[in-house]
């Protein structure tokens, strides 16, 4: 790949889009703080049960789909647009990052993830839906796939830094702060730098009041049949960021004690995982392009279904557990970055101009249901037996054998509709 070829792919870029990744970027370092933290701050150091963890995770998803559905229609309205919405976005996050960080029982750690899954929920589909406006159809893998390299820098960055304060100060409170504030730094990039670029188009009469979109938007077959293979991917990367970091800090049957892997080791593995991702995110979105987007998805689904199985041989295995961790997580950063660009190129071809809105509203839905059913799954999974406890990366992976199914037949309705 020639330095030539990769100057060209950038100045097809938008320069807001460009101005968008760095606020991304600037976020999420705050979010790489707390994101693997997290469970292990609210089970190990507040002292809840990991089925309350998860469920309180999972509750997130609750109020994110308040705010999924208000971002769609709120970024398909001429009176609000993408960029108020991004405002108000950033802004509840982080109000809820200061709520988290609060946190002393399962009460408040509920309202905080409420509040954080309502800034969510408004947060993604807004975004997108910029990086669709801005972006030609043939240019969309590389747009979505270099503000998820943005994404992917700033968490790296995050977990580094998370690993190295906790070590030297032990506490967990001031990675949710930090978190608030680079929120905060994202609001004054959006409303210093990003201009509402939206421009709404005509459309149907019987097609203009929001919640007639909503219904024109779910009798889209292809997209129904997209939403529900969504939804799964959603629930594999939800253990991610939930169940993983416990399972290799409590579970894994790491030394003489077998207390499992220590904190800078697992951020130092998560790293790694984000090293993977941030190297491949270009590379891999250019492979996955030749391929129609089911056939993109189902690589993904092939890949989740490697790394869940080299989980689950961590925990069965007497020697080589951070070998087998290294090469899992190395695997499932494959599975993600193969996963998201196709992904939102799926969803901007089905979806028209003036209803992306709604479109990536619905697309994000799939990620609060998603991480609604995934934490809450992983949490119980991890209050059982040692045994289920390992067994549940293996039935992850076999249940990969319905998601191909779904994608082969999503991949016959897009050749037949052509």
């Amino acid at each position: 790949m020639s330095k030539s070829q990769i100057f060209s792919w950038f100045s097809l870029i938008h320069r807001q889009v460009w101005i968008l990744m760095l606020g991304r970027f600037l976020s999420t370092i705050g979010t790489g703080l707390t994101l693997f933290y997290a469970p292990i701050f609210f089970v190990n150091e507040i002292g809840l049960s990991a089925t309350s963890v998860g469920f309180a995770l999972g509750s997130a998803s609750v109020s994110g789909v308040v705010g999924r559905i208000l971002s769609g229609s709120l970024a398909d309205s001429p009176q609000i647009g993408r960029r108020r919405t991004l405002l108000l976005a950033t802004a509840i996050s982080a109000l809820a990052a200061l709520v988290l960080a609060a946190t002393h029982n399962f009460f408040i750690l509920i309202v905080g993830q409420l509040i954080s899954g309502l800034g969510i929920g408004l947060y993604w589909p807004a975004t997108e839906a910029v990086v669709a406006d801005l972006t030609p159809p043939e240019n969309s893998h590389e747009s979505f796939a270099l503000t998820r390299l943005a994404d992917n820098l700033g968490l790296g960055m995050g977990i580094v830094c998370s690993g190295v304060l906790i070590n030297a100060t032990g506490n967990f409170r001031t990675l949710f702060i930090i978190d608030a504030i680079s929120f905060i730094v994202f609001f004054a990039v959006i409303y210093v730098a990003i201009a509402e670029n939206y421009q709404p188009q005509p459309i149907q009469t019987e097609l203009t009041s929001h919640f007639a979109v909503w219904i024109w938007a779910l009798r889209d077959r292809r997209f129904l049949t997209y939403i529900a293979v969504n939804i799964i991917f959603t629930i594999y990367i939800s253990q991610l960021h939930s169940t993983l970091p416990l399972y290799l800090k409590n579970f894994v049957p790491v030394g003489f004690s077998a207390t499992g892997f220590t904190a800078t080791t697992i951020s130092t593995l998560f790293a790694w995982h984000l090293i993977v991702a941030i190297c491949g995110q270009l590379p891999v979105a250019r492979v996955v392009k030749r391929f129609s987007q089911p056939q993109a998805l189902a690589v993904s689904a092939i890949l989740w279904a490697i790394g869940f199985s080299s989980i689950w041989f961590i925990g069965v295995c007497r020697t080589g557990h951070l070998f087998w961790a290294t090469l899992a997580l190395g695997v499932l950063a494959a599975a993600v970055v193969s996963y998201t660009p196709s992904a939102y190129s799926l969803v901007t071809h089905l979806a028209p101009a003036s209803r992306r809105g709604v479109y990536f509203s619905i697309n994000s839905l799939c990620w609060a249901i998603g991480y609604f059913i995934g934490p809450l799954l992983g949490g119980w999974a991890l209050d059982q037996s040692k045994l289920l406890v390992n067994y549940f990366w293996l039935g992850l992976a076999l249940s990969v054998l319905l998601t191909l199914a779904i994608l082969l037949y999503l991949n016959r309705m897009l050749v037949s509709s052509q």
